[in-house]
């Protein structure tokens, strides 16, 4: 049978009050201190978070000076009369004045089908077949045209079907082939008429269109051979379309000097500058170049208060404020001092590999106060920058920079040390080419028709499909064009990105890869005696690979790419672009502040860096608050049982002893009563 108790019965005293306030009064001194304790341990860890914050911030901010890209010099470029052009000027562009005068706008070809042939309505059916495009320009006289094909541009073909071959589904074919070719229909009052043209500008880009007609004759004014256009055959034989507009380049002239070009853009007349013109006028007008050296600028001041933001964020942490009397969180803590420390040092140091002249923060006007933070002369770093703004790259980001303009330092591995390096070129990269066999000519000219108007080659070792050449007469130049442009347009050598060009001289046609190095070659497998092509590997003269070296080692040449391959130099890329065989001046790659610093973040603010190291300690620390909780709650409750068990037991005297006392009073009082 359960017992029940109930305290301070006998006494007639609050037990259970007694005993908790006892206990209250023996739990609060330790409580208090181990809750002191864990309040400071847990204000460390939340003060290193925001330590590593602040790294974090200033880590960021180091993100765009480790690329050299940007310290490059901004440009801008100034019209004085932009309804004539606008203009815009890359990064790097040097700074110059120019007079510019636009004489020409370049227009796209425009065909359209013979008046004598309207349609009446937009089903009318045109024919079926195939129509092959090719891109090139007009020339000759007009009793002899003649016609030379774009090397750039491929020839492109369209099947026309019966599902396709009405006058609306044949402008659709031909603008869903995005072949370079626009068909648009206008109803000219008297019916409707095709019109085709390129969609690039330019008289290199002017059409040739050949039809293959289901009716079997491709040259009459029926069925697809309506849309023939071939300028040097008359109308219909071959000529069957009308031009409208001609291709025709733009023209322009910049400083006195004549400059042409396939399109209203202009891109390499004038070095990082590209125009664009908008209209023509007799009279010229300036365009300007300056340079803007404002980013580089700001990158800098950005670094200087990126930096005094985490000096302020440290001298926080870790210092005393003698007006609110209150010491920081980590003050006195040596992981902070040390880190931070650290990477004061590093912006003391010399850059390695750096320009003479700008290796120090202090050559940029940056100075150290005595609180730690930087102060930045705006002035001389101006000065510095508009000097030699990639001296200021190279103090910041990992760069690299060579003597020899035509040697262009390409990049550089984790392995590569800073320094200065010497590059000999013992061998430059060399072309795949293929020299034919003599030709020989009929007056000045080739002729080719269905009997010898094929090859077929192998180009760095990918095999081409069946190169088939326009049929007709050409001059060398034009047949040399025909075959570049043919060859180009391969399908198998366009997915493997090889590509020739094609040149006459003398009397040999001669092949070149547009690759370098040991993996480009020409090999034809299909002889055309005509064109002085045969089969097999006479004529054919491999490209090599450039050869050379680095800091005195020898290094590994891919193509025109020389890598370092022993010593500091490995694995600093050069591309030789030209030049000759020798010495070849010296490559210098820097560290880079901004890099070394990184490196430096790096390793603090990675998983097995100090401050996480720090952070764990605390923590563990805190965890063992936690055990000591723990025991102190088991003593308490101990020491609780104790007092509680005692206070039982002087309540249960306390009732004895009254009872007893009851007892004897009773007593008394009936003794009284008797007598």
């Amino acid at each position: 049978m359960a017992t029940i108790t109930a305290s301070g019965m006998g006494s007639g005293m609050d037990i259970n009050g007694l005993v908790t306030q006892l206990m209250a009064a023996e739990r609060q001194p330790a409580t208090q201190r181990l809750d002191r304790k864990e309040a400071a341990l847990q204000t460390k860890i939340s003060a290193i978070g925001n330590f590593k914050s602040a790294l974090s911030t200033f880590r960021s901010a180091l993100s765009g000076l480790k690329n050299a890209d940007t310290f490059q010099a901004a440009a801008k470029a100034t019209v004085a009369n932009d309804k004539l052009f606008t203009a815009s000027a890359s990064t790097g562009a040097p700074a110059g004045s120019y007079s510019v005068k636009v004489d020409q706008l370049a227009q796209a070809q425009r065909l359209a089908t013979s008046a004598d042939q309207r349609f009446k309505s937009l089903t009318d059916e045109v024919g079926t077949g195939t129509l092959t495009f090719q891109f090139g320009s007009y020339g000759g006289t007009e009793a002899s045209p003649t016609f030379t094909a774009n090397p750039e541009q491929p020839v492109k073909t369209i099947d026309i079907t019966a599902a396709n071959n009405t006058l609306s589904g044949l402008a659709k074919a031909i603008n869903d082939a995005k072949i370079g070719v626009q068909a648009s229909i206008v109803n000219d009052g008297g019916g409707y008429r095709l019109v085709l043209g390129s969609t690039n500008t330019g008289a290199a880009n002017s059409l040739k269109i050949t039809a293959t007609d289901g009716d079997g004759n491709n040259a009459d004014l029926a069925g697809l051979s309506l849309l023939a256009y071939d300028p040097t055959q008359a109308a219909g034989s071959g000529k069957n379309m009308v031009q409208t507009l001609a291709g025709q380049d733009a023209r322009a002239v910049i400083d006195g000097l004549a400059v042409t070009s396939a399109s209203n853009t202009l891109k390499e007349a004038i070095p990082g500058v590209t125009v664009d013109l908008k209209s023509t006028d007799s009279a010229a007008t300036t365009l300007a170049v300056s340079q803007d050296n404002g980013a580089i600028s700001g990158g800098v001041q950005s670094f200087v208060k990126a930096f005094n933001e985490l000096a302020n964020t440290v001298k926080s942490l870790t210092g005393y404020n003698a007006e609110t009397k209150q010491a920081g969180a980590l003050q006195g803590d040596f992981s902070v001092r040390s880190i931070f420390g650290q990477l004061r040092g590093e912006l003391g140091k010399m850059v390695s590999g750096a320009s003479p002249q700008l290796d120090s923060l202090a050559d940029l006007g940056i100075t150290t106060e005595r609180d730690g933070t930087l102060k930045l002369d705006n002035g001389k770093l101006q000065k510095a920058v508009a000097a030699d703004p990639q001296g200021v790259a190279g103090l910041f980001a990992r760069a690299g920079r060579t003597t020899d303009p035509l040697v262009k330092y390409v990049s550089a591995t984790n392995g590569s040390k800073t320094g200065d390096y010497a590059v000999a070129v013992s061998q430059l990269a060399t072309q795949g080419s293929h020299a034919g066999s003599a030709v020989t000519l009929n007056a000045g000219s080739l002729t080719l028709d269905g009997s010898n108007n094929t090859v077929a080659l192998k180009v760095n070792g990918t095999q081409s499909g069946t190169v088939s050449l326009s049929q007709g007469t050409f001059t060398p130049a034009q047949l040399a064009a025909e075959l570049q442009s043919q060859i180009n347009g391969d399908p198998a050598l366009k997915a493997a990105g090889a590509s020739v060009s094609v040149s006459f001289s003398g009397d040999k046609f001669t092949l070149t890869s547009a690759s370098y190095g040991a993996s480009s070659s020409i090999e034809f497998t299909a002889a055309n005696a005509t064109l002085g092509f045969g089969t097999g590997t006479a004529g054919s003269t491999p490209g090599k690979d450039v050869q050379g070296t680095i800091g005195g080692s020898e290094a590994t040449g891919s193509g025109r790419k020389l890598t370092g391959a022993g010593g500091g130099a490995t694995g600093i890329a050069l591309e030789v672009l030209g030049g000759s065989a020798g010495e070849r001046g010296k490559v210098s790659l820097s560290d880079g502040l901004a890099q070394r610093l990184d490196n430096l973040l790096n390793d603090v603010l990675g998983g097995d860096g100090p401050l996480n190291g720090r952070t764990e300690s605390l923590t563990k620390q805190v965890d063992r608050l936690g055990d000591e909780r723990e025991k102190l709650d088991t003593r308490m409750s101990s020491l609780e049982s104790r007092y509680r068990a005692q206070f039982m037991a002087m309540d249960k005297l306390v009732s004895q002893l009254t009872a007893t006392g009851n007892y004897l009073t009773q007593q008394l009082s009936a003794s009284s009563s008797s007598k």
